[in-house]
């Protein structure tokens, strides 16, 4: 990752994301990767589509013609691919659309190292560059000993660290929702680049979290900000960071889009485009992930990575 790719692309839709994507389709949203900057980075996991994204990602680089070292591919562990048993998939009930496999959960030292050989394998000879352990927030949270289950995340770190000293991986990262794990597992596991997956945003920036990004960015770890619309909240959805949002329980937020829609309205900004550049504004933020299941949309989600507003509206948003 450099700093002439401040968006990265994200294929969760790859892996058929709520819907089935023609396979075509895929192809075409590879293709425009590569129109948006000569070298992409794509975000990627064993988790999108039991697998699906990551074996898309290959068979479209192979189609068009795409080298291994054409492109860097990110992908975070810890789910592997097994027998798909039941009517739809058991691991993400009613997020996947036509999956032929179903998957589980495998966090270890042995365990991410079983995920880091599928996802190879899935990619059909295209490289893993990047790896993480994928949402270890949602591991911590599991049942049984919290403290054998950060033992678990740690020995996964462990292993991860030695493929990049064994030249298998270029740099070694985390993804999670809830910032705060990864603020716990920095004390531990000195990370090469982190990925925020719910703040900060321009609705949710609390400061405990930006002078952890500042720590981050002071220690040379590449920030990746995933969630600058809050789940598509910003832009008017009612998914607010993977649930529903309630007028009444979230009223806060309610208001917090209403005084933002109206700023961009005063100064004819885009509401969209404004918030990627509030996340690359961040000291330390060098990238934002963008995902989109529409070929089209590719090249408007890159520009989102040059987009300036006027100084006025920064200057009246940080009131």
């Amino acid at each position: 990752m450099d700093n002439s790719t401040p968006i990265i692309f994200g294929t969760s839709c790859l892996g058929n994301l709520y819907r089935v994507v023609p396979e075509d389709t895929k192809v075409a949203i590879a293709a425009e990767w590569f129109k948006a900057y000569p070298h992409p980075v794509v975000d990627s996991a064993g988790k999108y589509g039991a697998g699906l994204s990551l074996e898309c990602i290959g068979r479209a680089l192979r189609a068009l013609g795409k080298r291994p070292g054409d492109i860097t591919i990110g992908v975070k562990l810890g789910w592997r691919r097994k027998p798909l048993a039941t009517p739809e998939p058991t691991f993400e009930p009613g997020a996947w659309a036509g999956l032929e496999w179903d998957a589980e959960q495998d966090i270890s030292y042995d365990g991410i190292l079983r995920c880091y050989e599928e996802a190879k394998e899935l990619l059909g000879g295209y490289p893993v560059d990047l790896v993480s352990v994928h949402d270890p927030d949602e591991y911590m949270a599991g049942g049984g000993s919290r403290e054998a289950r950060r033992a678990d995340i740690i020995g996964a770190y462990e292993a991860l660290f030695e493929l990049k000293r064994r030249g298998c991986v270029k740099g070694v990262g985390v993804g999670s929702k809830d910032w705060t794990v990864i603020r716990d597992l920095y004390d531990d596991v000195k990370l090469d680049w982190a990925m925020f997956a719910c703040a900060p945003t321009v609705l949710v920036h609390p400061p405990e979290l930006m002078d952890f990004i500042a720590r981050l960015a002071a220690d040379g770890v590449r920030v990746i900000d995933s969630a600058v619309f809050n789940g598509g909240f910003l832009t008017g959805g009612d998914l607010f960071d993977y649930r529903r949002a309630d007028p009444v329980a979230d009223a806060e937020i309610f208001a917090r889009r209403d005084r933002y829609l109206a700023l961009c309205g005063k100064y004819g900004v885009d509401p969209a485009s404004a918030a990627v550049e509030y996340a690359l504004r961040i000291p330390g933020v060098r990238h934002v992930a963008l995902n989109t299941s529409r070929p089209e949309r590719v090249a408007s989600n890159a520009a989102m990575g040059g987009y300036r507003s006027p100084s006025a509206f920064w200057e009246e948003f940080e009131r």
